[in-house]
């Protein structure tokens, strides 16, 4: 993912909800884990908002916790 000027979400580009995973997978690396803010470039209120969807997308099995290499 390169990286990018600003909030992606505070520029209104992309839009954060548990109901739509393909959006929630370009914020996790290859394993499932989450990418930092550096990498992301969303700004820290839209990266625990990020983490909060992210959750509750993987309590409902829409998103795997982990992924076995």
């Amino acid at each position: 993912m390169p990286k990018v000027k600003g909030c992606r979400v505070c520029q209104g580009k992309v839009k954060l909800s548990y109901k739509e995973p393909e959006v929630l997978r370009q914020f996790l690396n290859r394993r499932g884990k989450i990418l930092s803010r550096r990498i992301t470039g969303l700004c820290a209120k839209h990266q625990r908002r990020l983490a909060t969807e992210i959750d509750r997308a993987r309590k409902l099995a829409l998103l795997p916790y982990e992924v076995k290499p």
